[in-house]
């Protein structure tokens, strides 16, 4: 089978390859999946140079999530057969024409999303799901500021937002990917994530600032999010795309009311697991029902993965980038 392997754990993706590998076999519990789209999530790129917590035995194969039909099951499965068209994710080993998984990684493919889709939605959209209903507790009606609206969670996020009723800003830092928020989810407001982006979001929400504020950017987008987030609001931390973690006098919070809540989707259902079968079943839902639309940048073959990790470290992928195998 073709699979993108990991053989060295260099800059620039130095260490990675185009191999082919034995197609694996299912052991006891486990499904064989034949992949048809895998996604492409910045997790995957840095995990080739050794960068993410989790660092994989070496070789392996990257891939976050997939979309596929069960080729075969290992002793003891039941509930699966071969054809069923499925969706999954693992932490490592979707960038490949077969993955083997544990049964209970698996989902039935919502009917109305293709491949590349369903491919596109399982990380994105949990994490926007934990973020915004379990962590930021939104209600309908409030007003959500969500920087790096245009990349693959921020968009999701977005989408969510909408979805959940509230009102939402959505920050992105080039005019052609505001272009794009409005064209493909028309958020109340669409403004530029650079800095002084405060004083336009205390005018949006009549001076009273976001009452969630979606932050995977950190750096300066965190420090002058402080400033313009209401009494009583939640600031939640995705991540540090800029590079700099920044650091707050807690005065801030105590003074303006405000929680600053860090968001992590995969521990908080591996910490709270009934609450994780939840948040999951609740995405699969939405998307089922099409309250929620996946959306994605570019299906790229597998062959091709080079381009597709340039395009996401370019910060050039509006949505999710996806390998089709």
């Amino acid at each position: 089978m073709r699979a993108l392997l990991v053989s060295e754990l260099a800059e620039n993706h130095g260490g990675c390859a185009l191999a082919d590998l034995p197609v694996p076999a299912p052991g006891p519990g486990e499904v064989r999946v034949r992949v048809r789209a895998a996604g492409i999530n910045f997790p995957d790129l840095l995990m080739t140079r050794g960068a993410y917590q989790l660092k994989p035995e070496l070789p392996f194969t990257p891939g976050l999530e997939f979309a596929g039909e069960v080729d075969a099951l290992g002793a003891g499965v039941s509930g699966w057969a071969p054809g069923d068209a499925v969706i999954g994710g693992n932490r490592f080993g979707a960038m490949a024409e077969y993955i083997v998984v544990p049964a209970t990684n698996l989902r039935r493919k919502p009917e109305r999303l293709g491949w590349e889709e369903a491919a596109a939605y399982g990380v994105a959209y949990l994490t926007a799901w934990v973020a915004l209903t379990r962590c930021g507790q939104v209600q309908p009606g409030e007003w959500v500021l969500v920087h790096g609206a245009a990349g693959g969670v921020g968009l999701a996020t977005v989408d969510l937002a909408r979805a959940l009723g509230a009102r939402v800003i959505a920050a992105a830092s080039s005019e052609a990917k505001r272009a794009k928020l409005v064209e493909f989810y028309a958020p109340d407001a669409v403004i530029d994530g650079a800095r002084g982006f405060r004083e336009t979001v205390k005018g949006l929400t009549d001076g009273k600032g976001a009452d969630v504020i979606f932050d995977p950017v950190g750096g300066d987008v965190f420090d002058e999010s402080t400033r313009c987030i209401a009494f009583g609001g939640r600031l939640l931390v995705i991540g540090f795309a800029s590079g700099r973690i920044p650091e707050v006098s807690v005065n801030m919070p105590l003074i303006k009311g405000f929680s600053v809540v860090g968001v992590r989707a995969g521990e908080y259902g591996r910490r709270f697991p009934a609450r994780g079968a939840e948040n999951i079943a609740a995405i699969d839902a939405l998307a089922s029902e099409a309250k929620i639309r996946p959306h994605v940048h570019a299906a790229l073959d597998l062959a091709d993965w080079r381009a597709g990790f340039a395009a996401l470290e370019k910060r050039e992928v509006v949505g999710k980038m996806i390998l089709t195998v």
